[in-house]
């Protein structure tokens, strides 16, 4: 729905730092005005009254169109980002992957030609599979010629896309001196191996022994050796989808040391525990995800850290699989595809069971769903309701009431670990680059 001027009026505006009940004006895709009784004759009005205005959400961790064994995930980055948009997420940062032998520059410009389809802003983390004598060159073009800002390690998944420590470090050391961020996937990979194939010759075949394969001392040992490395290198650093109290309590410990050490977690790690894994295989097999879920301590201690300060962002880890793509792994645990959907109901189970819920405050929600991602990544113009940002924005619904289901959703797989859940708060508008893409239940994309 394009206006040349939007205009919402009334709506109690929430920044990271502070609320007010403000009019704003919406010029081009841009924010240009922020004051008290603003009226500006034929501009389209948004009535916000009774809800809240806040910035478009920033999803830290997605995987859309990803080739796996499985086949290519669920959603591709126009269904996902569909997703997303319906969910009050106007941005998401997906990742490139490259092959071994491809260059860095060539899989990030096959990434973003993918990523064009995506009906939102996209940004790109950049993972090195390996180490080659061109790596830190490449590193670097990524990062001077096409504004990379993050590079993704995976210290699990050695027999592909997991790399050593002694590459690590090189990629730790490559990054300092480009003024980049290092985000790593955190689990020893050696001790899950090992369960894993010791599981399944016992014939323990079930989704049960997937959380039993990636034990938390195994997050737990990944988190404290990438600290250390932090701490010796002064590099910046940031752990996705931490799921344990032990990693929380190593983050924290390490930050009040002074490392430079940033923490995300999930909707799902903060919703269920690993008590779904005792359903039956169709059922539990859509929570088959890495890190698995984990016991309710864990769960507690996520919330206190998100209330804390400890935890940054939430990310959605979006990877999403039909149930036939799942029931690839019927006989064998480790070959059910690992990840679900969540990217579209982020902002809701983040409202629902934490500023509804008492655990946070909406300017800690402002901040977890996108003020500390576009300051941490160095996104720029995004994250604030501010005078001269880009006009992306969300009018919430505080009062709105649902319950997800595989009916409603806009993902493109045909299952949902939210099913059955009621939720409290939606986006009832959302603005994107000062267009209108969602209202009143409608999307106009």
């Amino acid at each position: 729905m394009k206006q040349s001027q939007i205009l919402i009026k009334s709506g109690h505006v929430i920044n990271y730092n502070g609320s007010h009940d403000v009019d704003i004006l919406i010029e081009g895709n841009k924010i240009r005005l922020i004051g008290q009784g603003l009226n500006f004759p034929g501009a389209h009005v948004i009535d916000a009254s009774g809800k809240y205005v806040i910035p478009g959400g920033i999803d830290t961790h997605v995987h859309f169109a990803l080739p796996t064994f499985a086949g290519q995930t669920a959603d591709d980055f126009l269904t996902g980002s569909h997703a997303a948009l319906w969910g009050g997420t106007t941005s998401v940062i997906d990742f490139v992957t490259p092959l071994h032998g491809q260059s860095l520059v060539d899989a990030y410009l096959e990434r973003r030609a993918q990523a064009d389809s995506a009906l939102v802003n996209v940004f790109l983390h950049v993972s090195p599979v390996e180490w080659t004598d061109s790596t830190a060159e490449q590193m670097q073009t990524l990062v001077k010629d096409y504004g990379v800002r993050s590079f993704k390690v995976y210290m699990a998944y050695k027999k592909s896309i997991g790399i050593d420590d002694q590459t690590l470090i090189k990629v730790m050391e490559t990054a300092k001196q480009l003024d980049a961020l290092v985000i790593s996937h955190c689990e020893n990979d050696e001790i899950i191996e090992y369960l894993r194939d010791k599981f399944y010759s016992q014939g323990k075949v079930e989704p049960l022994y997937h959380p039993s394969s990636r034990p938390d001392d195994a997050e737990a040992e990944a988190i404290n050796r990438l600290s250390l490395y932090a701490k010796v290198l002064d590099v910046s650093v940031y752990a996705v989808h931490v799921s344990t109290e032990q990693g929380i309590n190593i983050i924290r410990q390490r930050q009040k040391q002074g490392v430079k050490f940033f923490a995300e977690t999930c909707p799902q790690y903060l919703t269920f525990t690993d008590e779904v894994y005792n359903a039956p295989f169709e059922q539990a097999a859509k929570y088959v995800m890495s890190p698995p879920l984990r016991k309710e301590h864990d769960r507690q201690a996520l919330w206190e850290a998100l209330s804390d300060g400890t935890v940054s962002t939430i990310g959605t880890d979006h990877c999403s699989f039909t149930n036939a793509q799942k029931a690839m792994g019927k006989d064998d645990f480790r070959k059910i595809p690992n990840g679900a959907g969540g990217v579209e109901h982020r902002l809701e189970i983040l409202y629902t069971h934490g500023v509804a819920s008492g655990r946070i405050t909406m300017q800690q929600f402002v901040q977890l769903t996108s003020f500390n991602a576009a300051n941490i990544f160095r996104i720029k113009g995004k994250g604030e309701i501010k005078q001269g940002y880009d006009a992306d924005i969300v009018v919430w619904d505080p009062e709105a009431r649902r319950v997800v289901s595989v009916e409603n959703h806009k993902m493109a797989a045909d299952n949902n670990i939210y099913e059955g859940m009621e939720v409290i708060g939606q986006a009832d508008t959302v603005i994107l680059g000062g267009k209108i893409v969602k209202d009143k239940g409608q999307l106009f994309v």
